[in-house]
């Protein structure tokens, strides 16, 4: 599929808005598997399967085990649901005057040459760190009908092009352990992760119970 790279125009909007929370909400799933299937949690719910069947036979296992998946699922939807909420209330609210308002700043989009239709979206903001800038890489959504087919890594390369044009020798971002596909391209292209952390909007509790890390990555240009 033959794609062009273009700023965004504000009527892109709309479709922008939707293509950011469709992405965003779809590691739902990724993140409670993930959860699940590690081997912690497939021994506490065994472990309560168990419990539930010595308690109540076997309807007492299933009920066990079910509120358990359930809330993990509801802790891993709470976190990105809420990240999505949170965004189109702020920056996405007015992506020109969030992404767009400053020369060293971009939103571009990817449509298809065949029908014009928004199927991706990456952004950058110039940060100052004392005497140093370096760009911020955001809002990084490409639509399930391209992956794996290297446009992915052209978003990527458009933003670190344009930094490297203004003068701006360093692009960092922002991602979680539960976006395997998104680390595994920043890693393709040259991303090295520099820390990670856990604090996030959620309770920590619930943080917890996801299992979701935040990693910060950066590459030198």
């Amino acid at each position: 599929m033959e794609l062009t790279i273009r700023r965004y125009q504000d009527p892109d909007k709309e479709t922008v808005l939707s293509l950011f929370s469709q992405g965003i909400e779809e590691h739902i799933w990724p993140c409670f598997t993930n959860a699940m299937s590690s081997p912690l949690y497939l021994c506490f719910s065994l472990g309560l399967g168990v419990t539930g069947y010595l308690l109540a036979s076997g309807l007492g296992a299933l009920v066990l085990v079910s509120g358990w998946a359930g809330l993990v699922y509801y802790c891993c939807h709470k976190f990105f649901a809420d990240f999505v909420r949170d965004s189109l209330k702020t920056d996405m609210q007015d992506i020109a005057a969030s992404f767009m308002a400053q020369p060293d700043d971009c939103f571009w989009v990817a449509e298809t040459v065949a029908t014009g239709k928004v199927v991706g979206m990456v952004a950058v903001v110039a940060k100052k760190n004392g005497a140093e800038r370096h760009g911020e890489l955001f809002r990084m959504i490409v639509s399930s009908a391209i992956r794996r087919s290297g446009h992915g890594s052209r978003m990527v390369q458009t933003v670190l092009d344009f930094c490297k044009q203004r003068g701006i020798s360093k692009v960092t971002l922002v991602t979680t352990t539960a976006q395997t596909a998104g680390v595994a391209l920043y890693q393709k292209m040259g991303f090295k992760l520099v820390r990670s952390y856990t604090k996030t909007h959620l309770p920590n509790w619930m943080r917890k119970i996801t299992r979701v890390i935040i990693l910060v990555m950066e590459k030198s240009i």
